[in-house]
């Protein structure tokens, strides 16, 4: 599978619930913090959700 490398660039802050959930899920807790991720379908829909909060980057 792929791996994804996300950062949260903008504050879950005034975010509804479900956002909130998605970013502590992924596990990014704190602002520019880093994971990287194998994408699955799972994976994708939550990146989905919080797109606008992140950096989504391709690794090798």
């Amino acid at each position: 599978m792929a791996k994804v490398k996300l950062t949260l660039v903008k504050s879950g802050i005034g975010r509804p619930k479900n956002q909130k959930a998605t970013l502590e899920a992924l596990g990014l807790r704190k602002l520019h913090a880093s994971r990287v991720v194998e994408v699955n379908p799972q994976v994708q829909g939550m990146i989905d959700v919080v797109n606008h909060l992140l950096k989504v980057e391709n690794q090798d």
